[in-house]
């Protein structure tokens, strides 16, 4: 049962056995353990989306005011009129309102927002149209309002979202949906419950569009993150991740420390044993120094055999305390067995007194080639 089970889990979603690591699948569910580089990626795709989807309806919801007034009655047309350009300016009001950004909340916002105005509409439309018998080809073109949720639902398969944030979305619309079908009752009979079922199970599909967004979204965010040969972050998402923790510690006024570690005499494994003995050392370094780095600090790789590791929320007499024990416990051995040594430099943005992430890492590179220039296999700090 368990094997049918993920067989039309795969066959649904289209996510292969293996493509996400634990606790990766969890991440399907709710957003709450996503790593921060992952949810400022996921908030700039949505808040992008949104704004396509806003600039779509914003241009085609007064334009259909036309139609409107070729079978409506003057009145009824007046009134729908001045709706829809209320919505058109709504929505012009939430793309001023919203610029691209990496914030998710702010993407979260834009997207009730989005996804609220019409159901608005939708709901005082309905209203409205109850008041007037329209039959024959008014009646049809009135009918078309009730299309509006079926809309809406299908739009969120263009979004990456969770489960949970799915059905944030979905429910209030599928509520909106069964107020309108109690209002109507006494003349829908049991033609709404038909309505209903389809409008749930096109959230369904929708739902299974988004988290298959969502997985494929995690596997190449990770796979782009890493280095190819270490495993370890590369530096476009090193920087990326500098400049979010930066802003964080600034808001907070909190330390930041940065480590530029750069190997001793590595240039000398390449000449004397090949390349590939230099990628052995380099992947057995990122092994120790990532299986003894603290909880909370970050490696990446920043070119060659240099690497930085990222401390947020540590102090200047941490960052030095943690580094000593890194080199108490070494970088790996030469191909020759020697032992590998290191030169680095730290810097810390309280102490340093840097305004941006950039002069940080230039401080601490700096610091770095003092340790080399003073005998090497040690640590510089302010």
């Amino acid at each position: 049962m368990k094997q049918i089970i993920e067989v039309l889990w795969h066959r649904l979603t289209g996510i292969m056995p293996g493509e996400l690591n634990q606790p990766e699948p969890a991440w399907l569910a709710w957003s709450r353990e996503h790593t921060p580089l992952l949810a400022r990626r996921r908030a700039m795709l949505i808040i992008n989306r949104v704004r396509l989807f806003a600039f779509l309806f914003a241009l085609l919801t007064p334009l259909w005011s036309v139609v409107d007034f070729l079978v409506f009655p003057l009145p009824l047309w007046l009134r729908l009129a001045v709706m829809r350009f209320a919505v058109s300016a709504g929505l012009i009001a939430l793309l001023v309102r919203y610029p691209p950004s990496g914030r998710l909340p702010n993407a979260y916002r834009a997207l009730a927002l989005l996804f609220f105005i019409p159901t608005v509409f939708y709901l005082s439309s309905d209203i409205l149209l109850t008041t007037y018998r329209l039959t024959g080809f008014p009646g049809a073109i009135g009918a078309g309002y009730a299309f509006l949720p079926f809309v809406l639902v299908a739009g969120l398969s263009i979004f990456p979202l969770t489960i949970t944030e799915s059905l944030a979305i979905a429910i209030p619309i599928a509520l909106a949906h069964g107020i309108t079908g109690y209002l109507h009752w006494s003349s829908a009979n049991w033609s709404f419950a038909a309505t209903l079922w389809l409008l749930l199970l096109i959230t369904g599909v929708s739902l299974l569009a988004g988290i298959s967004q969502l997985a494929f979204m995690i596997a190449l965010v990770r796979q782009a993150n890493r280095d190819p040969l270490t495993g370890v972050i590369a530096r476009k998402t090193g920087e990326e991740m500098l400049e979010l923790q930066f802003s964080i510690a600034s808001r907070g006024n909190t330390p930041l420390a940065v480590a530029f570690i750069d190997l001793d005499h590595f240039k000398s494994i390449n000449d004397s044993f090949g390349h590939d003995a230099g990628d052995q050392v380099l992947m057995g370094m990122t092994e120790i120094v990532g299986a003894n780095l603290r909880a909370g600090d970050t490696l990446a790789r920043w070119g060659g055999e240099e690497f930085l590791v990222i401390m947020p929320n540590t102090d200047l007499p941490q960052a030095e305390a943690a580094l000593g024990r890194l080199r108490g416990i070494g970088f790996g051995v030469r191909p020759d067995h020697s032992r590998i040594t290191a030169s680095i430099g730290v810097a810390e943005r309280m102490v340093d007194g840097s305004t941006d992430w950039k002069a940080l890492v230039e401080l601490a590179d700096q610091r770095m080639y003092r340790a080399k220039q003073g005998g090497r296999d040690r640590v510089v700090s302010a």
